[in-house]
């Protein structure tokens, strides 16, 4: 991390609660990945530390997007660790990403919100397994295929017709007979001009 005090007030609120969503589980599933596609070991205890250079997740990304990052700073500078992670993020997003799957420089190299970087690792999981070549491990849920249906002319035609239990129709039934709670009260005077007591 950078030359930071210690948070406090809402500061210190909102690290907790990013900190608070990290899971262990997800966190070696995601360096048992890396591992095994750049064949690079990550043994910090916190991973994220021998990752803020950008070293490693650029080679994860060039071996799913061969050429994702053509090059990659060895440079202990701060600066050149940066243009590696958001190469790595260009690369991401070329790779099919989305933006809502990546995540900020910041998040990374300066520990600000790992929990969002594990989710573009499973998200580059996710997107790798679309690639029919790709044999690596499984990270992620299978990303949905497209299914696309074909219907005929006489299917669509013949579906006008049929009124479903959202427009309306539920084979005659109506309201009739249904009591919510008491009906309405009509009171009249009685004949001593007092209202009847109940």
């Amino acid at each position: 991390m950078a030359n930071q005090g210690k948070a406090y007030g809402m500061s210190a609120r909102v690290a907790a609660k990013i900190e608070g969503k990290r899971d262990p589980e997800v966190e070696d599933r995601c360096r048992q990945f890396i591992e095994h596609l750049t064949g690079e070991k990550v043994t910090s205890a916190k991973f994220e530390d021998d990752l803020k250079n950008g070293v490693v997740i650029c080679k994860l990304i060039n071996a799913l997007h061969p050429g994702g990052v053509p090059k990659i700073e060895t440079s202990n500078m701060p600066f050149k660790q940066r243009v590696n992670i958001e190469n790595f993020i260009e690369a991401c997003k070329a790779y099919g990403l989305k933006e809502q799957e990546v995540f900020g420089v910041n998040d990374l190299f300066e520990a600000k919100n790992v929990p969002q970087f594990t989710q573009c690792i499973v998200a580059l999981g996710r997107r790798a397994q679309m690639n029919p070549s790709y044999n690596g491990p499984l990270l992620g849920p299978k990303q949905a295929t497209e299914n696309k249906r074909e219907f005929s002319e006489e299917q669509l035609e013949a579906g006008k017709y049929i009124h479903s239990l959202q427009m309306g129709s539920n084979k005659g039934a109506s309201q009739a007979g249904q009591n919510f709670g008491v009906g309405r009260q009509i009171i009249t005077e009685t004949d001593e001009g007092q209202l009847p007591s109940f």
